[in-house]
């Protein structure tokens, strides 16, 4: 298992700590000793429990532009309708200014 240590020197002396676990941390006079220090928390702490894998489900709801993503992957004439696009663009670009105003509305 490897796990990672913030290390800090304070005081003459150094505090390693597991991020995210409050209560393992060990102090040493040189990192080398409070690393070692930390494994011997973290082996004591271990051995007490088990670290087991939590799933949880998202709060957050998932993206909706997701479950279009790939579509048209198997659609023998999207790369046509893709040079398509980039060639009217490159015309539009050709021309200059804004052409906001060439969307036809009443196509919807």
């Amino acid at each position: 298992m490897t796990c990672y240590a913030f290390i800090e020197h304070q005081n003459g002396g150094y505090t390693a700590s597991v991020p995210g676990w409050p209560d393992c941390m060990a102090r040493g006079t040189t990192r080398q000793e409070a690393l070692a220090r930390l494994r011997e928390v973290l082996h004591i702490r271990l051995s007490q429990g088990e670290l087991v894998p939590l799933n949880l489900e998202s709060a957050v709801p998932p993206n909706p532009w997701v479950q279009r993503a790939g579509r048209f992957k198997d659609d023998p004439f999207f790369d046509e309708m893709v040079e398509e696009i980039e060639t009217y663009r490159r015309e539009l670009d050709a021309r200059g200014g804004d052409h906001c105003h060439e969307y036809d509305t009443s196509l919807h």
